[in-house]
């Protein structure tokens, strides 16, 4: 069975088929559909009228089908029967649901082939013979396309032929992978009944067996539906594998030549007695297999509760005293296990069988992308059916993630137990050597296997094996002393051998045969796709989550008046990487800039997309822009195209951005958001709440409307929280938003001093299973910086303020303690200074220290004129300033105001190693023209 596609960007109302994200054979559909002339809106069926309400295949649905739709009661489900012409032969469903399928023309003898009807889940089992899913988006029509339709096909087991198909329709946000797995088992039953309807021949000798034992007393039964009534009580239950047990064991009896009786221990101290009667009508030969029920002790019938009795199966009288096996002690009631003929019984069960076991490895084999659980499954469908143990081992390099050569494995390829399995009888016990290393030496079953890479048959002998490398047991001890079958089946995919499969059975009663080398073979081809497909996945996945985690901060940027810290968390392996980041960007005058954003999508490309925003804002942010500028400049970056792509979307579009900067001198936050959700406030006396911000449109959509900021004053100690949506998602994220803030602000009024413990009890608090969207967390604790850290002045615009600026600086050093660094602050001072009087206009030049492990000198003035540094030539006196502000500083640079600008240059105290005195004649030679 398909896994459940996504829906791959469409919505409710589209009216085009969708290319991307559609299987091959879905598209392929659609273009036949298309080819046919087939009506979108509503096609036109042509309706059988003369169908036979007697059919065989009608005769051995109905009662399933009919137990299959009371199991759905409450779910608007409708089960639709079509024969293999894909006529509707019969449906089931409630008034609304029929009246719906009546207006489609989905009425008994209409015909839903693609040839007439477009893609649908019938006509895709009936054309690839195995079950099918089509979600919405992919039907055809658009009627269907709130609709998930599943299909199995209902095969003949004798030959396998397809004799029809049941499908079943749900609306898709109520669809369930379960839904397809009961399908599945209801189909199984309708080709057991199908199985005793196989043949005339059979039948008759059902009826010459029935006709015989009519003298005793008989149970009850409902010929409508065909179940087993009895007079005291409900009829004994069966589970499915012990029904799959009986059976086999029925058609043992039937192609004997001389046993009669066999007993099946079954759980709960159960055992069933199966007794073997010949039968003859006219010139057909064959037997009868009726099964009875007892305790173990032998102390009279059963009534287990646990399972359900065989579909379909005819029930036998009451069988004489005279004619109980000599080891029962009474009467028991029995039931018509089985009836045929020798070999035809025998061949017509085990197919059924083969197929059983490969549809139920198309539907569970592939479900995930982990390599171990996909080895487990495999063990885990192919016990006891096929093997009573299964080990499975790897390539160890598979398990890494890394491409295997083409063709066979190297003879000293190290390979990795990743399964074994006995059955759940076993689930306690040490089958063996799971995640352990494994070898087998050339000659081996395994060595032929993985040399050839081909199935290969043969035996072992436990007692060979008891000297398995590194004194570990090996897992064929499980099964006991002696000699035993085994086959080994090479995991192959895309010409690469991934290692291999090994099925055992106890003892040499039941060798494998040709017929098992097949099956097998098939069976470790489906399991090795799938097993290359999440190793596949695995290494992308590790890509991405490497690229991305190479492109968030590696550590936060440590500052003494913001403390901060952080959490990413991504989403499980089935989500895949996404785009998520924050980051924490100092800024001039002891500022911070805070980023949280998300971008769209997952894996690789998100997380290149992720990368390419980051390094944006950290350029834009270097620049000393306002928030709503900095988004501004990512939104036009986000909706410029080139010309050559002019058709194509940047997968930046939809990326949600936050953007805030705190000043711990005027205790204030700016901030400005893109589609972000707000940020959390937790002030020094508890209150916890969402910071108003003016909302923008998400990255790529700016031209909706301008970005804005508000700027809110932040009391010394308060506790700023900025997320992605991940950390307000739990499942499937359609919980209530609102709710989920509630949460969060709950527990950020618990919060303590402690910053790490908590980012850990946020997320414990909402993500208790883990997140299901990628989560980037950022936390701020804010301080003020402290008035004896800062000294600010005021000087008229005159060129005598120079002197007072740079006298007052001096005193201010002094205080501090930093006199080694009066003479370069001297001059980075009255270069500015100069600068702000001369370039600056009328108004007041303002300065201001401010001191931390650096030292910051600020100049403001009135203009909004660019400084820049230029080469100044020979006989030019001016022109020099900012390059030696530039020289002697660690950096420096200008930001604007909404009115004016302030010039900043940042040094580095460094008592214990004096700066070097300056060499004047090679920074003149600086500035000499070029000769």
């Amino acid at each position: 069975m398909e896994p459940y596609p996504p829906p791959s960007g469409s919505d409710h109302g589209d009216r085009t088929p969708l290319d991307a994200g559609v299987r091959p054979e879905i598209l392929a559909s659609w273009q036949r559909s298309h080819s046919l002339g087939i009506d979108r809106e509503r096609a036109v069926l042509p309706i059988e009228s003369d169908l036979d309400p007697d059919s065989r295949l009608i005769r051995a649905a109905a009662p399933v089908l009919a137990r299959l739709y009371e199991r759905f009661s409450g779910v608007p489900v409708t089960l639709a029967l079509a024969d293999s012409r894909a006529h509707i032969v019969d449906r089931w469903g409630d008034p609304a649901g029929l009246e719906l399928m009546d207006a489609a023309s989905l009425v008994p003898g209409a015909n839903v082939d693609e040839r007439f009807m477009g893609t649908s889940s019938v006509s895709m089992v009936l054309s690839t013979r195995a079950p099918f899913v089509v979600v919405g988006h992919e039907h055809f029509l658009h009627d269907l396309k709130e609709l998930t339709c599943m299909a199995a096909p209902v095969r003949d087991p004798v030959g396998g032929t397809v004799r029809g198909a049941v499908n079943l329709s749900v609306p898709r946000e109520l669809a369930d992978p379960g839904m397809a797995l009961v399908l599945q088992d209801a189909t199984e039953r309708i080709g057991e009944r199908l199985l005793e309807l196989s043949t005339a021949r059979e039948l008759e000798l059902t009826h010459s067996f029935r006709r015989a034992m009519e003298r005793g007393g008989h149970a009850e039964l409902d010929l409508a539906s065909g179940e087993l009534s009895r007079r005291g009580g409900p009829p004994p239950r069966l589970g499915s594998q012990e029904r799959l047990i009986l059976l086999e064991r029925a058609v043992e009896l039937i192609s004997s030549n001389g046993d009669a009786f066999a007993e099946v221990p079954l759980a709960g101290g159960r055992v069933a007695v199966l007794r073997r009667r010949e039968l003859h009508h006219g010139d057909a030969e064959g037997a009868a297999v009726e099964v009875s029920f007892e305790d173990s002790g032998g102390t009279g019938p059963a009534r287990p509760a646990t399972a359900t009795a065989a579909d379909g199966r005819v029930p036998l009288l009451n069988r004489p005293a005279e004619a109980a096996p000599p080891h029962t002690g009474g009467t028991t009631d029995a039931w018509l296990l089985l009836v045929g003929e020798p070999g035809v019984g025998r061949l017509a069960a085990e197919a059924r069988g083969r197929l059983a076991l490969l549809n139920e490895a198309g539907v569970r084999l592939g479900t995930t992308l982990d390599l171990w659980r996909t080895a487990e499954q495999l063990a885990e469908i192919t016990v006891p059916r096929f093997a009573d143990l299964v080990v499975v081992d790897l390539v160890e390099g598979v398990l890494a993630g890394e491409e295997p050569p083409p063709g066979p494995p190297r003879p000293d390829v190290p390979l990795r137990r990743v399964a074994a399995w006995a059955g759940d009888d076993a689930r306690d016990l040490p089958v063996g050597g799971v995640n352990e290393p494994v070898g087998y030496p050339a000659g081996t079953p395994q060595a032929r296997c993985l040399e050839t890479g081909q199935p290969v048959t043969d035996s072992v002998v436990t007692a060979a094996l008891a000297g398995h490398p590194a004194g570990r047991a090996h897992p064929v001890g499980f099964l006991g002393e002696g000699a035993h079958s085994y086959l080994a089946a090479p995991l192959s995919a895309r010409g690469c051998v991934l290692g291999l499969a090994g099925f055992y059975r106890r003892g040499r009663t039941r060798p494998y045969e040709q017929d098992d080398l097949t099956l097998a073979g098939e069976l470790a081809a489906r399991a090795a796709i799938s097993m290359d497909n999440a190793r596949r996945y695995r290494r992308e996945h590790h890509a991405s989550l490497t690229l991305q985690r190479s492109l968030l901060p590696h550590a936060l940027p440590r500052l003494s008046t913001v403390g901060l810290a952080s959490r990413y968390l991504p989403a499980d392996t089935r989500s895949g990487v996404g785009g998520d980041w924050f980051d924490a960007i100092p800024l001039s005058g002891m500022r911070v800039a805070l980023v949280v954003g998300d971008v769209p999508g997952n894996g690789l490309q998100a997380a290149a997309t992720m990368g390419r925003l980051r390094t944006a804002v950290r350029t834009l942010a270097g620049l000393d822009l306002l928030p709503e500028e900095v988004l501004a400049h990512l939104d036009d970056l986000v909706s410029r195209t080139p010309e050559e792509d002019a058709d194509d979307q940047d997968p930046a579009t939809g990326t949600t951005c936050l953007y805030a900067v705190y000043d711990p001198v005027s205790c204030r936050c700016t901030a400005a958001t893109a589609g972000h959700a707000p940020p959390a406030l937790l002030t020094p006396d508890g209150e916890a709440r969402l910071i108003d911000l003016p909302t923008g449109p998400p990255l790529g959509l700016g031209g909706l409307q301008p970005y804005e900021s508000a700027t809110v004053d932040l009391p010394p100690g308060s506790l700023l929280t900025m997320y992605t949506d991940g950390l307000l998602k739990e499942g499937r994220g359609y919980e209530d938003t609102e709710a989920r803030t509630a949460q969060l602000l709950a527990s950020l009024r618990l919060a303590g001093a402690e910053l790490e413990d908590t980012c850990d009890r946020l997320t414990d608090a909402l993500l208790p299973d883990g997140p299901s969207d990628d989560v980037a967390l950022l936390l701020a604790r804010v301080h003020a910086l402290p008035e004896d850290r800062m000294a600010c002045w005021e000087f008229p615009s005159d060129p005598a303020a120079v002197a007072r600026a740079r006298a007052l600086t001096r005193a201010q050093l002094a205080a501090w303690g930093m006199s080694e660094l009066d003479f370069n602050t001297g001059l980075v001072v009255s270069e500015l200074v100069t600068n702000a009087v001369r370039y600056g206009g009328p108004g007041p030049v303002g300065l201001r220290l401010l001191r931390d492990d650096s030292l910051i000198c600020e100049v403001s003035d009135g203009s909004n004129t660019s400084p820049r540094i230029r080469r100044a030539a020979t006989t030019e006196e001016g022109g020099r300033g900012l390059f030696l502000v530039a020289q002697f500083t660690k950096s420096w640079g200008a930001r604007y105001m909404p009115q004016g600008k302030t010039v900043w240059a940042e040094q580095i105290p460094q008592p214990e190693k004096p700066a070097p005195e300056p060499d004047e004649q090679a920074l003149l030679a600086m500035f000499d023209d070029p000769g």
